[in-house]
């Protein structure tokens, strides 16, 4: 368990949890664009592409509800990437989205990170300003673009 508190408790990666993951993210994906390959690497295997290569997982857990997730991916020696952060539309504006991203950095701290990046979508208004209330920074998008609709990419500097 990472934290508990306002009855939403904040676990780390479980292999039961894994559906959650997927579905929580397919909605999203499936609301705003679509599940390009690149997602489906990630929620079908979240274990290969996420876990063993030293990534985390998080959830918010409502009781035995899965209300949010999002993952931290590593990227080379000194950097994780914040990815598939998504939140119930039921559990959106609670700050659930805040608390995991916060773990999600707090893991990136302990694992001596130097950054973390992320890449989204500017119609993503509610998420980008979330980033920017933690820290993160505009900057150029990576060419090639890792995903079609990634029109935006942040980057967090840890001291």
């Amino acid at each position: 368990m990472i934290e508990s508190g306002r009855d939403i408790e904040l676990v780390t990666w479980r292999p039961e949890l894994a559906a959650d993951f997927a579905r929580l993210n397919r909605a999203w994906l499936e609301l705003y664009f679509t599940v390009e390959p690149l997602d489906e690497e990630y929620l079908s295997d979240p274990v290969g592409h996420i876990i063993a290569p030293g990534g985390e997982i998080f959830f918010a857990l409502d009781g035995d509800e899965v209300i949010g997730t999002c993952a931290m991916i590593p990227r080379g020696d000194d950097a994780f990437e914040l990815a598939k952060l998504a939140v119930t539309p039921a559990a959106q504006g609670r700050g659930i989205g805040r608390r995991l991203v916060e773990a999600a950095i707090g893991f990136a701290r302990r694992r001596g990170a130097k950054r973390v990046v992320l890449v989204s979508n500017s119609g993503l208004g509610p998420a980008l300003r979330l980033y920017e209330r933690v820290g993160f920074e505009h900057g150029p998008v990576p060419d090639p673009r890792p995903y079609v609709d990634a029109d935006v990419f942040m980057v967090l500097e840890l001291p």
